[in-house]
């Protein structure tokens, strides 16, 4: 058995692969009418509309019923990650935990494993990041991820499915930030979309954008060729130009000035909060996360981010 901690789209895409490999999985939400309506209806309609749940995938509101398992996916948004592990006893780490979310937490400025293994320790933690729309997993399209992990490769073997290939890697620090960096880049380059700057610059920014994922990574102990790899530059790419990007969404209204809807969850707004005073504390130059951060809080209008960002000092690349 599988479990699942988290019905959004992401989670529910996960169990319908899952399950396709055999697998039991079980699917927690956190909204007992959406539990009560999974179960009557086989659907999860406020996740992944018309999308059919196997017989092999159960719903649960008890968080307890899908703990002790195979593995724990934890699909909740990062800032939520530490809270759940505090508020649910029931997950003990006798299990491998899973994190698939993508982000810096707030309070810790540590990454989805780290904020595990401070509250697990001796739990085998565990990220499954990289390029990745939901929609795209629920239905069996080719995708591949990157799991990184600092023990064996059990959990690579368990999670791959014929349409869900699982690369491993034991870079953990390169694959969270990889993973949290792009949703910045991704709002930078929604708002040059949005704001009518065109292709050419989008292009400029994700790279000067990868160059600063590359050197968070390096000076916090990650590889550049992590970075390299589909917890990087895969990811940058595909949240940077498909507008089922909620951070690429978020960056196009940004550069319209047009309201984006506060329900959705945007990763890569906390994240750039928190990267801005992470880089900060070791002297690391962070000019395009910098500018995500103050237009996201209103402290700059567009206009003056773009001649800030186009008016600094000329440099070898």
């Amino acid at each position: 058995m599988i479990g699942i901690a988290g019905a959004g789209a992401f989670g529910t895409a996960l169990a319908l692969a899952l399950a396709k490999r055999g697998h039991e999985v079980r699917l927690w939400a956190r909204n007992p009418d959406q539990v009560r309506l999974m179960r009557e209806t086989g659907r999860n309609d406020t996740a992944l509309p018309g999308v059919e749940l196997p017989g092999t995938v159960s719903a649960h509101e008890d968080i307890g019923e899908v703990c002790g398992g195979d593995a724990l996916l934890l699909t909740m948004p990062m800032q939520a990650l530490g809270g759940a592990l505090d508020a649910w006893p029931q997950i003990d780490g006798r299990q491998p935990l899973v994190a698939c979310c993508k982000g810096v937490d707030l309070t810790t400025l540590r990454g989805p494993v780290a904020v595990i293994e401070a509250r697990r320790p001796g739990a085998q933690a565990a990220i499954l990041t990289g390029p990745s729309f939901a929609a795209d997993i629920a239905r069996g399209l080719p995708t591949a991820l990157t799991l990184a992990t600092r023990d064996g490769g059990a959990l690579q073997e368990l999670l791959s499915t014929p349409t869900l290939r699982i690369y491993r890697t034991d870079d953990v620090i390169g694959a969270e930030l990889g993973g949290a960096l792009k949703n910045v880049v991704a709002i930078a380059a929604g708002t040059v979309i949005g704001a009518g700057l065109g292709d050419s610059a989008r292009a400029a920014l994700m790279t000067r954008g990868y160059a600063e994922m590359v050197r968070l990574a390096g000076a916090l102990g990650g590889r550049a060729e992590t970075l390299a790899g589909l917890s990087g530059f895969g990811d940058l790419v595909l949240t940077c130009t498909s507008a089922q990007s909620r951070n690429f969404r978020f960056g196009c209204a940004l550069g319209k000035g047009e309201a984006f809807d506060p329900r959705l969850t945007v990763e890569g707004v906390a994240t750039a909060r928190a990267v801005v005073e992470l880089a900060a504390g070791r002297g690391i130059e962070m000019p395009v996360t910098a500018m995500v951060n103050a237009l996201a809080l209103g402290r700059i209008a567009l206009n003056d981010a773009i001649e800030q960002l186009m008016s600094r000092p000329l440099k070898q690349e």
